[in-house]
């Protein structure tokens, strides 16, 4: 028959794979074994149950490592901006104040407490001033100055560590001196009166003749007055080439006063009403005219503007 029925035993046996009951004895070696399912995945992010890295290519893993460098290099950027204006801020802001002076000339000691203790009642005023860049190093003169007058003004600042900040100051030097009731007063060329004095003592030393007991309360004011107008005296007379070795106020009054030049010893009269500078210009003229005369007048008197007296 051409349908005929084939035995059993005439068909093959067909190919079968022999299973091990323990799988998990297989060597590493299988996984590359056919009709085997490969196992792992390529993701840097999905990892699978039996995920094997070194599946990856070398050029995945390359990309991979260069993703993770650029992560690990964005982060420290952006700390790095972060951290930039915060430096700046703590190397810029003042919290311990350290004192220094300018003048190598000093021949007393300094408590620099008491300054360091006005800088830092400015600094609570104006918080802003902490920051370096906010201060106003005139304003902040100024205030020390009125609190302390023997300040001439604040020379620099600089930052000795973060958040301590020296500040140099410069201090006034005599060039004029006066007592009244016990107690000393100064006054440099700028005419700024002060009580305090850390060099040596000036040369010019007024002498009090006018016989007037200064009244208490007032005393300061009018030395303070007195004393600017002295010191202006001295400083402009040293512009015209002649230097003041003595001040003196003249009898029964205190408008006046009256100095002694060093060049050609004369006595010269001024009053505290009239413009400095007027003044000594009209001295400087008088003392050429009898210059050149070979006159020596017993004083010249310059009160009046535009006219010279002498005797």
């Amino acid at each position: 028959m051409i349908f005929k029925k084939k035995k059993k035993k005439d068909i093959p046996n067909r190919r079968s794979v022999e299973q091990s009951n323990d799988s998990s004895t297989q060597p590493n070696t299988n996984l590359f074994k056919r009709n085997r399912t490969l196992t792992g995945t390529t993701s840097n992010r999905l990892k699978s149950v039996n995920t094997n890295n070194e599946l990856e290519s070398p050029r995945v893993h390359a990309h991979n490592l260069t993703i993770k460098r650029r992560k690990i290099g964005s982060i420290l950027l952006l700390m790095l901006i972060i951290a930039a204006p915060i430096w700046f801020l703590i190397n810029n802001f003042t919290a311990t104040v350290n004192i220094e002076i300018s003048d190598v000339k000093i021949s007393k000691s300094i408590d620099t407490s008491k300054y360091e203790k006005v800088i830092q009642e400015y600094l609570n005023i104006n918080p802003m001033s902490r920051f370096s860049f906010f201060l106003d190093i005139t304003a902040m003169s100024d205030y020390v100055a009125s609190k302390l007058p023997e300040v001439s003004n604040i020379d620099k600042i600089n930052t000795i560590t973060p958040g301590k900040v020296n500040f140099t100051l410069k201090m006034r030097t005599p060039i004029a001196g006066w007592q009244i009731n016990n107690k000393q007063y100064y006054v440099d060329s700028r005419g700024i009166p002060f009580e305090r004095n850390y060099f040596l003592a000036p040369s010019v030393q007024i002498v009090d003749n006018s016989g007037v007991a200064p009244k208490v309360g007032t005393a300061a004011i009018a030395s303070n007055r007195f004393l600017s107008f002295v010191g202006r005296v001295v400083s402009v007379s040293k512009t015209y080439g002649y230097t003041v070795v003595q001040a003196a106020l003249p009898n029964n009054t205190t408008r006046e006063l009256e100095v002694r030049l060093k060049e050609g010893n004369y006595l010269i009269k001024l009053s505290i009403d009239r413009p400095v500078g007027e003044q000594i210009e009209d001295m400087g003229n008088a003392i050429k005219y009898f210059s050149d005369r070979g006159q020596t007048p017993e004083y010249i008197d310059v009160r009046v503007s535009g006219k010279a007296f002498y005797k």
